[in-house]
């Protein structure tokens, strides 16, 4: 996955975090490939100490989610003695006391963490824990679903850029309906259709018909997005986006986001 898109999702979940838990300062960052994870994303934070900081494996709260591969939490940062406490100096400058991390994992292995924290030592809450895990599971989900549709094989003939293809394709999709003009959105979904086609795969499903929404919201799954995060990029509610995820798995006999997915683009749905 582009790591700008990445980086995306891991914004938005922690946005979702603060909102549905009312932590005052939420962070995280995800494992590059080769590389350790840094801390990427920061929300609430009033101080630069957390931003771009390595979290090493076993290390500090955040490295022992990384190696346990399961939610830590401690109430008083500082004081904590299960932890190790190399990352003292940028808590303490940010003024943290309790804090949670949640592991990203996707097929056993740890992608990222996200943390949240508050500046008194209280115990974490279970709606604040289960806010946490829901938001580490979007970012899974989109994880998972960009791995996979990008495991399934480029065509030969594309090139390395296909999946650059593929990502312009759905932002024509979630552009279309916006522009006023009937002519130039009949052109910009002519081109829609074009790409479609252009991947060469073989039509295993003839017969299905997805409406434009359909596609729209399929489209925008197939890029990694949760269904939030493709509600606010279509204009739609994410109730709206559910009916229409379900409509199209239906049509397409899948049981997952991903299958329906693969499903559509062997329609010749998606390119």
């Amino acid at each position: 996955m582009p790591e700008r898109m990445e980086t995306a999702e891991l914004r938005a979940a922690l946005l979702r975090l603060r909102r549905g838990s009312g932590l005052p300062v939420v962070f995280g960052g995800l494992l590059q490939e080769g590389r350790a994870m840094r801390i990427g994303e920061t929300c609430g934070a009033v101080t630069p100490a957390l931003h771009g900081l390595t979290i090493s494996t076993g290390s500090g709260l955040g490295g022992k989610c990384l190696a346990l591969s399961r939610p830590c939490a401690v109430t008083d940062y500082p004081s904590a003695r299960h932890i190790t406490h190399e990352y003292d100096g940028p808590v303490a400058a940010e003024g943290l006391r309790s804090v949670i991390a949640v592991p990203v994992v996707v097929r056993r292995k740890v992608r990222g963490v996200l943390y949240g924290a508050l500046r008194d030592a209280l115990p974490i809450g279970e709606r604040v824990f289960d806010a946490a895990v829901a938001a580490a599971r979007d970012v899974e989900q989109a994880l998972a679903v960009r791995d996979e549709v990008g495991r399934l094989g480029t065509p030969a003939a594309s090139g390395p850029s296909w999946e650059e293809v593929r990502q312009a394709y759905g932002e024509l999709r979630e552009l279309a309906p916006k522009v006023p003009d009937p002519e130039l959105r009949e052109r910009l979904l002519a081109v829609c259709g074009r790409l479609e086609t252009a991947s060469g795969t073989p039509r295993d499903l003839p017969g299905v018909t997805l409406t434009p929404r359909e596609t729209d919201v399929l489209a925008a799954v197939a890029s990694g997005a949760t269904n939030a995060t493709a509600a606010t990029r279509l204009g739609l509610r994410p109730e709206t986006v559910k009916g229409y995820l379900r409509s199209a798995m239906r049509k397409l006999g899948a049981h997952t986001r991903l299958e329906a997915v693969v499903a559509a683009r062997r329609a010749g749905a998606l390119p």
